[in-house]
């Protein structure tokens, strides 16, 4: 069938049949645990995706204890009382929860914790001010047309695969001002076989006590890790070896970086911040957008609001995040998504004191599973809450000020690169949208699976239409 009769059936049929409801994985009838084979089943199912576990209770209770091979845990689904846990220093990241992710940004931002945490936060934080992203945009506006000029021509196209590429080449412009060329290219071969692999939990990082014990099965990580780091050290040497005269990127901001104290960053601090920027910016934007444009894709309706608002106010003229403001309908979808399909699908915390949630009590040594995934399609949260309803964040002034929506965490560790990764995705999906209608060649579903990031089980291809530039 031609794709555009397709579209114009599914046009019709949304009119008449309600909001759009993607697919999902498998929601279990009764919980996974209870006995040892029970536990072990919960580690194989969660070592496939971290949100393979979840029976129909869970979308309908605010807090689950639990005990886990022996240690206690406690889901908590609660607005509240995640914000409370996310906030407060009883809780801090569980040590054997960087396994997977250490190999690949060392001892970065991300994986800091205490005092070497917060003096990393303070110097990192004029980096990311929203003058220092503005400063950025023509970054991603020529990430977005290199995207263009590599699908123009092209009747189909593997979006998860050129999306990868196309942050890639943001977050190397911005953080480089690099293209991402040969080396760009290593990298972005690294980190998608990384995060494909190693990325996933294994039975040893659940049985495991801290981050050095049972890591025999951990070589896979270490060598990809290795290599990644290698060549952004080869990234920042280049830089090193040929400064710019002026601040042009994030590098430079960095070098100039000091601390409280006045301190310049080591070479080291430098090395695993860029990784870190560059692992987290790049990966979940680009899986951001993907999800945005399968969800555009089976909802051509609200595909076709979104290109008249930016075709109205097209990308080239955005000169300073307030001309964003223009697209109130990009936003909304893109939260929506957020929402839908969290970039970061799990966050967990282990006690270290004694404390209450939600009449709950915890011991130290108690594990807090803060589920994103599950707050953002828990049945007492959300009005159809497995249902695309861009719409839901229209009228939010502020959709940060919404409880139960945590796509970028919550508290003193909300994610740092937030502004950046917005302003990159809308600049990014407003290009494509301008040039091409998106439809899917297949009809086979598309279910989330979560390691890191929440990917795909497949990568579809999508068709692509071109359209026809009026004349002005």
């Amino acid at each position: 069938m031609d794709v555009s009769v397709r579209d114009a059936q599914i046009r019709d049929a949304q009119a008449s049949s309600g909001p759009l409801i993607p697919p999902a994985p498998k929601v279990h009838a009764r919980p996974l645990g209870g006995s040892l084979l029970g536990e072990l089943r919960i580690a194989r199912e969660m070592g496939r995706s971290l949100v393979g576990a979840y029976c129909e209770e869970d979308f309908n209770a605010l807090f689950t204890p639990y005990s886990f091979f022996g240690q206690p845990g406690l889901v908590v689904s609660d607005p509240a009382s995640a914000r409370q846990v996310l906030t407060s220093p009883n809780y801090v990241r569980p040590i054997k929860a960087n396994r997977s992710l250490r190999p690949l940004v060392g001892q970065g931002l991300l994986l800091a914790e205490g005092a070497t945490w917060k003096r990393q936060r303070k110097s990192l934080a004029p980096v990311f001010t929203p003058a220092a992203i503005g400063g950025l945009l023509p970054h991603f506006q020529d990430a977005g047309a290199g995207l263009v000029a590599t699908l123009t021509g092209r009747a189909r196209a593997n979006l998860a695969e050129a999306f990868h590429q196309a942050t890639l080449d943001a977050v190397l412009r911005a953080l480089f001002s690099r293209r991402a060329d040969a080396e760009g290219a290593v990298l972005a071969s690294l980190a998608r076989r990384y995060m494909e692999g190693p990325a996933h939990f294994n039975l040893m990082d659940f049985v495991s006590k801290g981050a050095d014990d049972l890591t025999f099965m951990d070589g896979e990580r270490r060598r990809l890790g290795r290599q990644w780091l290698d060549a952004v050290d080869a990234l920042i040497a280049s830089r090193r070896a040929a400064p710019h005269p002026e601040v042009r990127d994030l590098l430079d901001r960095l070098l100039a970086a000091r601390d409280e104290d006045g301190a310049a960053l080591s070479d080291q601090e430098i090395r695993d911040q860029c990784s870190s920027m560059l692992a987290a910016g790049f990966e979940t934007t680009s899986r951001l957008l993907f999800w945005t444009t399968l969800l555009l894709a089976y909802d051509p309706v609200t595909q076709d609001r979104l290109r008249a608002e930016i075709q109205a106010f097209p990308a080239e003229r955005v000169s300073c995040l307030d001309d964003l403001k223009a697209w109130p309908l990009m936003r909304s979808v893109l939260f929506e998504t957020l929402r839908i399909y969290p970039s970061v699908p799990l966050i967990a915390r282990t006690a270290v004191a004694r404390d209450e949630i939600g009449g709950h009590a915890v011991v130290p040594g108690c594990m807090i599973t803060i589920s994103p995934w599950l707050i953002h399609r828990h049945r007492k949260l959300w009005d159809e809450p497995t249902a695309f309803r861009p719409e839901r964040f229209i009228d939010q002034p502020h959709p940060w000020g919404i409880e139960a929506f945590l796509p970028f965490g919550a508290g003193p560790r909300v994610c740092i690169g937030a502004g950046f990764a917005l302003a990159e995705a809308q600049i990014i999906l407003a290009s494509l949208l301008t040039c091409f209608e998106i439809g899917l060649a297949s009809e086979r579903p598309v279910i989330p699976i979560a390691s890191i990031t929440l990917g795909p089980d497949h990568e579809p291809d999508f068709i692509l239409n071109p359209i026809v530039q009026a004349r002005p």
